[in-house]
């Protein structure tokens, strides 16, 4: 595509999509697509992904491998419908317990519904707040988990450093995001997926595509992945690495707080 990706130093804090606005303004933007698409984001997250967020998503947990311990906590952020978090409790034989932070109310209304028919609230914990100010002491989590999210966070770097306080000594983060294709035959189907099809699937799903462009572009301007893990490293983390998934479309970053 015409427009660039953002690099390691900085500038998703004022890019809304393709769209340049003003320092602080992209929050609020931001929220208003996740309480438009609350109710239909784990479907649209299959049209997005053509249903591959699932196989992304079990690979995101097979590498956490989460202890089956009820002293086992886990942070996920931006994770409002519970779809990382019920995966944890579950890998865990319902003994570790998930806080689910998202800043969006409307996303956490459906996690906490969804919560409840799977029998799950005695693991879970959902808390409003943003992923730049968390609102817990340091070293209060074993791992730190992002799907999908850290990308509609404006100050990225300001999160990861926030994920690295809250972690215990020998925690791990993990973040699972769109990031840029490897391939160049997939690269311009997926260019060709995402620009013409998603935005019209959208409409048709929750009868507003203007959402769903926003989502696309946003994927489209993070960094990449060797940038993005450049950001990870510089908020002190080590042991700094990636897995790309299906040639790049998606890749799942890892850390430690060593």
């Amino acid at each position: 595509m015409a427009e660039s990706r953002t690099s390691a130093d900085g500038g998703m804090e004022t890019s809304y999509g393709f769209r340049e606005v003003a320092d602080g303004e992209k929050q609020g933007l931001v929220n208003e697509v996740f309480h438009k698409v609350a109710k239909r984001y784990d479907i649209m997250n299959d049209v997005m992904s053509m249903g591959l967020h699932r196989a992304w998503k079990d690979a995101m947990i097979a590498a956490l491998n989460p202890r089956k311990d009820p002293a086992y906590k886990v942070l996920d952020v931006a994770g409002g419908t519970g779809d990382i978090a019920f995966r944890i409790v579950e890998a865990s034989n319902r003994l570790a317990h998930a806080t689910v932070l998202d800043i969006n109310g409307s996303m956490l209304g459906v996690g906490a519904e969804r919560a409840a028919k799977k029998k799950l609230t005695d693991n879970l914990t959902f808390v409003e707040a943003n992923a730049e100010e968390l609102p817990f002491e340091p070293n209060s989590f074993d791992a730190y988990t992002i799907a999908f999210g850290i990308r509609n966070v404006p100050r990225i770097d300001v999160a990861l450093k926030e994920a690295y306080r809250v972690l215990k000594r020998g925690g791990r983060l993990l973040v699972l995001e769109f990031s840029e294709v490897d391939l160049p035959l997939l690269d311009r189907v997926y260019d060709a997926w995402s620009f013409n099809a998603i935005p019209q699937f959208g409409k048709a799903i929750t009868g507003d595509a203007e959402p769903y462009q926003y989502l696309v572009e946003s994927i489209r301007k993070f960094p990449n992945q060797q940038d993005f893990a450049t950001m990870i490293r510089e908020a002190d983390f080590s042991r700094v690495s990636f897995t790309n998934y299906t040639g790049g479309i998606a890749a799942l970053h890892s850390g430690w707080k060593l």
